[in-house]
């Protein structure tokens, strides 16, 4: 822990040395929650988000809060070791491959023509009982598999043993966004209702677990992290369908699979809370997780030691460094695009607005790595060989 900020309430923990002055402010409207439990904790690759900060995790004494969730519910990281040693790849191979991901993986607002499988779409919900899931399901099943936009990528990847690993980032796509919304406005209305104090100006709106619009978020927003996982799970299937096409002799090992939106219920210096990680991750002792970096920079597999002063959290990438916007008006798409060329990495840096997602827009990764060092250690290390932006 690098530094430790007093609020009126509890007090903000910090693994970084210094943030920007919203995302503070945001770390201080949590602290100052009244549900709010023991304190709030920062990450490395802290930045403003809407309402919580993203890198923030909140644990709150029997309340949910929908924007302590993020839109994107569910989100996360997969990735795949393969028995390919890298260095034996051509570089037409993995243009081959590329091509071949293309094909297979609608990207951006790309959605397939038809519904895919039901059998890919998560089992064991009660979904007729969804208010919003059950009007989405169709629509989501033309949305399995597709990568979104933004951050979300495709990456072929080196790790420092020299084998090839696929990794994907990706999420809930427009399901998550409108649970998201439905019950943000939910909990606006209730909050209005029973007279808080919180301040809407600080887009904190809460469901109190007394209330059925708190069970029934919960419910809907553990459906959409089962579809992200399924979103990724069916993304990976057809990648390596495509590096099998190329490399018929590839053998694939289980996949790594780890969310970074999302609330759960677990116990915390002896009491059971509902932990809220928006752009963190779950990093419990031993447990395995991904750390990506930005375009064209390392990414890591690690593994927590279960610092409970993090409730068990660690960051879920490197961070924005300035906002899209920012990085389109102050980067110069050749010097972004000669970075990556001189590495060798297959991108698709064509156009500025391809620059929100260049590297110089994102924290150096190698400094979040050393700011984790009490709460993971690596595992594994990867630099990129090709990459596929949303």
């Amino acid at each position: 822990m690098q530094k430790e900020i007093t609020t009126e309430l509890l007090p903000i923990k910090m693994w970084l040395d210094e943030a920007e002055e919203g995302s503070i402010k945001q770390a201080q409207n949590l602290a100052n929650l009244p549900f709010a439990f023991k304190h709030v904790c920062l990450m490395p690759d802290t930045h403003q988000g809407y309402g919580m900060p993203i890198g923030g995790v909140l644990a709150a004494d029997n309340v949910i809060v929908p924007n302590a969730v993020g839109v994107d519910i569910g989100c996360g990281m997969c990735a795949v070791k393969t028995n390919v040693q890298a260095a034996s790849l051509e570089r037409k191979q993995i243009t081959s491959i590329m091509a071949g991901i293309r094909e297979l993986v609608p990207l951006g607002f790309d959605h397939h023509k038809v519904r895919q499988d039901e059998s890919l779409m998560p089992q064991g919900f009660a979904v007729d009982t969804m208010h919003i899931v059950k009007y989405q399901y169709l629509a989501a099943m033309k949305q399995i598999g597709t990568l979104g936009g933004g951050n979300h990528f495709i990456e072929l990847q080196r790790c420092n043993d020299g084998w090839l690993w696929i990794m994907i980032h990706s999420g809930s796509r427009n399901l998550g966004l409108k649970v998201a919304e439905h019950y943000n406005k939910k909990a606006k209305v209730l909050n209005e209702l029973y007279y808080s104090s919180i301040s809407p100006k600080a887009d904190l709106a809460f469901l109190p677990f007394t209330t059925d619009e708190a069970h029934e978020y919960y419910e809907e927003m553990k459906y959409c992290i089962a579809f992200a996982f399924a979103n990724r799970s069916l993304m990976m299937q057809r990648t390596q369908e495509a590096v099998s096409a190329v490399l018929p002799a590839v053998a694939y090992e289980p996949m790594i699979n780890i969310a970074h939106n999302y609330a759960a219920w677990e116990k915390h210096f002896d009491k059971k809370v509902i932990v809220h990680r928006k752009g963190a991750t779950s990093a419990k002792l031993g447990e395995v997780g991904i750390i990506p970096g930005s375009q064209g920079t390392k990414s890591y597999i690690v593994e927590g030691l279960g610092n409970t002063e993090s409730f068990t959290s660690c960051s879920h990438g490197a961070g924005r460094l300035m906002s899209r916007t920012a990085a389109i008006k102050n980067l110069n798409l050749e010097d972004e695009q000669r970075k990556l060329d001189e590495q060798g990495i297959l991108h698709s840096i064509r156009g500025k607005s391809d620059l929100e997602e260049a590297a110089s827009a994102y924290k150096d990764i190698s400094q979040v790595m050393a700011l984790l060092a009490d709460l993971v250690k690596i595992k594994v290390e990867l630099s990129p060989l090709a990459v596929i932006k949303g």
